[in-house]
């Protein structure tokens, strides 16, 4: 169960972080405690696994990778760890999920992979495909962002 501080602490840093010298202490103002506190709260919800991990969200679009495309694989179950560990290791893959296939979609694998351009893409993912001796893929390349957000737990205080 959360305390009403840590919801209010959620509240404010899941959107835009202050671009300052000293963000944690302008969020811990805003609240009216000590940035210590703040920073040790911070801490307890990641110890227990309220959070797992505290990033930012770059716009790939904006900052050059002008191509990306969501790689759907259909590796063997008793390898998808191992696989998906190669995979999240390559620092042009941003997301790496296992999910359940069906009979229509036999996947059970997917990647983010962001580069220059479609052809960087696909030299990316047949070298992915080549270190994890996993061949059956398919590339789904975006073509246009309609909806791009930050899930919201909790309103702003």
């Amino acid at each position: 169960m959360l305390t009403k501080l840590e919801k209010k602490i959620i509240s404010l840093i899941q959107g835009d972080i202050p671009i300052t010298e000293y963000p944690y202490l302008e969020i811990a103002e805003k609240l009216g405690i000590a940035e210590e506190t703040l920073l040790e709260t911070l801490k307890s919800l990641r110890d227990r696994g309220v959070m797992r991990r505290f990033g930012a969200t770059l716009r790939h679009q904006k900052s050059g990778f002008a191509a990306n495309a969501m790689v759907a694989w259909k590796v063997d179950e008793n390898r998808i760890d191992d696989v998906g560990q190669k995979m999240t290791s390559c620092k042009q893959v941003s997301h790496c999920y296992r999910r359940n296939p069906s009979k229509e979609w036999s996947y059970n694998l997917y990647t983010m992979v962001h580069a220059g351009n479609e052809e960087s893409c696909r030299e990316i993912v047949r070298n992915l495909a080549k270190e994890t001796s996993v061949d059956t893929y398919t590339l789904l390349f975006s073509r246009r962002e309609l909806k791009k957000t930050s899930m919201k737990y909790f309103s702003t205080p």
